[in-house]
């Protein structure tokens, strides 16, 4: 990193190739006294006077005719005119070579006296040899950066003589080359492939240079840029002071593709090669990342290669390098991550009866997609195939149509691909009602399996819903008392003719407990779904309206508006939210909140370190520790003319997406992405606008675009690489979307999109763009009667391995059979059933 330091001060102040007004004025205000102001580089060569310097006789410098008996000042010698035939006295051609460095009157440093005589003839001036040693010290005044503004207004100076003619399309390191060997070639008065002290010093002096050079001189190129002291500057020398170097990349090298198991490290090498090649730029997403305090990625070293450190899936995607000064050339390096199998098996266990069916899924995620094989009792099931055994969606479900006793066992799901494999047990026991267990008694018959149930809050309180059988397992009336403190779950408001809920958002933890909020009572309640009971009420700020259930740190978040003119926005947490202790809510110390985001996690992406915050119409999203709860950093929107809505998070390459608002409703911006590596902002996602929702396994990006009501749906690949798949035209305004997992291909998803205003309900199957439209569901809660969010009408599925959705209409609530795509049935008397959660098994 210190050459690169070092380059960053050079490269600027050496790197100007065009012109140079103050130069340009500079030369108006003298008149011109010099006509070719080093423009003159590419003219031919004159017989100037020469640069050697030397001792002569001054007084008798003619051999024959008049000059015998003519005497010179010092500095002239004595030629014969042609024209004339007489003898006149003229300045020194040159001086013989001698070093005896004495100091002129106008404070330069010269090589002998006959140089200090000879420029006083030239310049038609005084000048004379003073004892004063000042001069000898003068190159001490000249520093780096005065040297470096030497060299540039010699690159200035060149580029204004050659910018006619030129190829503007040329890139600036030909152009660069091309100007400083023409400069060379100028300065080599002999040709010979050197530049000496004496040329550089008549260049100077018939140029007028000096004039302007402040406190630097054209020695000075030898005394910064000759490595190996010889006293001359060759071509290489000189490509070198001015940063020109020669680099190269082989054509089967331009694009390198590395593939690395997550949790390793792994080192990017760049392939650029050359003589004194400048430092390694590395960038990601065009974000510089060499000058970035990354903790997992760096650039020590002095190879010029890129180490990254416990490499995720946020770390895939494309990565380039350059040398320092010459963006022209560059090297991608494509990352992928590969991500060993993880999977998840359902049920657990089982008991059946002969007859009926069974199925046993097995989802698992990883990257490549993994292969799924099934042992029984650790024999391979394949050779047992067949229509009474079948395996389904890529063998991702195995299906037995018509279960015997023999087919009890274990069932081993063993999901592989390039870089692991992981395996799960699902049992399944085959009993008649005689010869049950009693294990199977207590599954089956005594009921202690509560889960698999979707909670609806409505205006009469909680339902709980078994969906295979639309049965509804209990209702929770408004009028039931809380166990801790006996007061009535829905209190009766001042006024109220009706007594009934009020709900506005809920989340699941853990299976354990359902976290919902009551914002007309500023309260939460936490319900027990073992027993199916509201065990504890937790007092919050006014309006509690949000609630996401942190996992990786057991929180739960909670977003207040303050009032119902949301002027006194606050977020609080509840910290061990799944324990069964006393909860209270801690209030965080950010102001002016308007809304908060914090990623999910997944089979891969396990835990989660950081959330953001939006504040109140400023273009920024402010990045915080879950954990401490405080303030990392905040990256800027303003550029983009972009307020954020909302965002949504992948991991798959590490985006995520910034919904925005305008300064003005007329115009929304198109949403923004933000390279969660360097916490930068990559641009636009295309034209797109909405509010974008992200796949469980992050790598669909759905986006509802209300302006056109058209749905477009993105995929990442495991490149990194995002590409739009699908745009199809939904014919309404989007209330809410749900992902359901393919039920005949794995790694796939549909789609559910509700309408905002309208009954239909559209279903979308993202592998192949099918479609279809499920009609009269009935019309939605009205937008007015739900002011808590702009979901006015939810669709929720039932967990991974769920078949079921519901939504709500304004009286009623439907259940959707997504394996069929149909709808399943009616529950009716649920009025503003908008608040849902879906819970699995316990």
């Amino acid at each position: 990193m210190g050459w690169l330091g070092l380059w960053a001060i050079l490269l600027p102040l050496g790197s100007s190739l065009h012109h140079s007004e103050g130069w340009s004025d500079m030369d108006e205000n003298k008149g011109n006294k010099h006509e070719s102001t080093f423009g003159g580089l590419q003219s031919e060569q004159t017989g100037g006077p020469g640069a050697i310097a030397g001792k002569i006789n001054y007084s008798r410098v003619g051999l024959h005719g008049t000059c015998k008996e003519t005497f010179c000042e010092r500095g002239r010698q004595c030629v014969v005119g042609e024209e004339t035939g007489k003898a006149e006295c003229v300045c020194l051609e040159k001086c013989h070579p001698t070093f005896v460095p004495v100091c002129g009157s106008d404070g330069r440093f010269y090589e002998n006296h006959c140089e200090v005589y000879r420029t006083s003839c030239l310049q038609k001036k005084k000048v004379f040899v003073v004892h004063s040693k000042d001069c000898f010290f003068k190159g001490d005044t000249c520093t780096m950066a005065e040297y470096n503004r030497l060299k540039n207004m010699l690159l200035d100076l060149q580029s204004r003589s050659f910018k006619q003619g030129r190829n503007v399309q040329e890139n600036r390191m030909s152009r660069r080359r091309f100007l400083v060997q023409k400069m060379f070639k100028y300065l080599d008065i002999n040709n010979d492939g050197h530049l000496s002290s004496d040329e550089l010093a008549q260049i100077s002096m018939k140029d007028h240079l000096d004039d302007d050079l402040l406190e630097c001189t054209m020695q000075d190129l030898l005394r910064y840029d000759d490595y190996n002291n010889d006293g001359h500057l060759t071509l290489q020398e000189f490509y070198t002071a001015f940063q020109v170097v020669q680099l190269s990349l082989p054509e089967d090298q331009k694009v390198s593709i590395t593939t690395v198991t997550v949790g390793l490290s792994t080192v990017l090498s760049c392939a650029i090669q050359g003589t004194l090649r400048p430092p390694i730029i590395w960038k990601r997403n065009g974000i510089i990342l060499n000058f970035l305090d990354l903790e997992d990625i760096n650039d020590f070293g002095d190879d010029g290669s890129l180490y990254i450190t416990k490499v995720t899936t946020i770390h895939m995607g494309n990565y380039t390098c350059h040398a320092y000064g010459y963006e022209d050339l560059y090297q991608t390096h494509v990352l992928q991550v590969n991500v060993p199998p993880v999977i998840l098996v359902y049920p657990e266990t089982q008991a059946q009866e002969p007859g009926v069916s069974a199925s046993l899924k097995c989802h698992a995620d990883g990257i490549p997609n993994p292969k799924i094989v099934w042992l029984k009792n650790g024999m391979d099931i394949l050779p047992k195939l067949s229509k009474q055994l079948s395996l389904i969606a890529n063998g991702s479900e195995l299906h037995i149509s018509s279960v015997r006793y023999e087919d009890t066992g274990a069932y081993t799901c063993i999901a592989k691909n390039d870089v692991g494999v992981d395996e799960d047990i699902s049992s399944l026991f085959v009993e008649d009602s005689a010869r049950k267990t009693l294990a199977n008694i207590l599954w089956r018959e005594e009921g202690l399996s509560v889960g698999n149930m979707f909670y609806i809050f409505s205006d009469d309180g909680i339902t709980i819903l078994q969906p295979n059988e639309c049965e509804i397992r209990r209702n929770i009336k408004p009028t039931e008392r809380i166990v801790a403190s006996y007061e009535e779950m829905c209190p009766k408001g001042e006024g109220d003719s009706i007594q009934q809920c009020v709900w506005a958002s809920a989340v699941s933890v853990r299976d354990k407990y359902i976290y919902v909020t009551q914002p007309i009572q500023n309260k939460v309640l936490i319900i027990d779904t073992q027993s199916q009971k509201v065990v504890q009420v937790v007092e919050t700020d006014p309006v509690p309206v949000k609630l996401h259930y942190d996992k990786s740190h057991d929180q739960v978040w909670l977003f207040s508006w303050g009032n119902a003119n949301k002027s006194h926005p606050t977020l609080q947490v509840i910290s061990q939210a799944s324990g069964g202790e006393e909860h209270r809510t801690i209030r965080t110390q950010f102001e002016r909140v308007d809304n908060f985001f914090i990623p999910p996690t997944n089979l891969i992406i396990t835990h989660i370190r950081f959330g953001f915050i939006f504040l109140k119409l400023e273009p920024a999203v402010h990045k915080i520790d879950l954990e401490t709860f405080r303030r990392i950093k905040t990256i800027s929107l303003k550029n983009y003319s972009c307020i954020p809505v909302s965002m949504a998070y992948t991991h798959v390459g590490g985006y995520y997406f910034i919904q925005c608002q305008g300064k003005n409703s007329t115009s929304l911006p198109p949403q923004l992405i933000i390279d969660s590596v360097t916490d930068s902002v990559i641009g636009y996602n295309m034209d797109i606008t909405g509010k974008p929702y992200i796949s469980a396994d992050g790598r669909y990006v759905v986006t509802p675009d209300d302006s056109s009501r058209m749905i477009r749906v993105q995929s990442i690949t495991f490149q990194g690489e995002l590409q739009l798949t699908l745009e199809l035209e939904t014919g309404f305004h989007v209330s809410d979307i749900v992902f359901q997992p393919s039920f005949t291909e794995a790694n796939q998803y549909y789609i559910y999109a509700t309408s905002r205003s309208q009954t239909d309900l559209l279903f979308i199957e993202l592998s192949t763009g099918r479609r279809e439209v499920l009609k009269n569901l009935k019309s939605p809660i009205p937008p007015q009667s739900w002011p808590w969010s702009s979901n006015n009408r939810v669709v929720v599925n039932s967990g991974l391995f769920g078949q079921y959705l519901v939504t709500p209409s304004t009286d009623s609530l439907f259940v959707l059979n997504g394996k069929q795509n149909t709808p399943h049935c009616e529950v009716s008397d649920i009025k503003r059933g908008n608040t849902v959660v879906w819970v699995g098994e316990v």
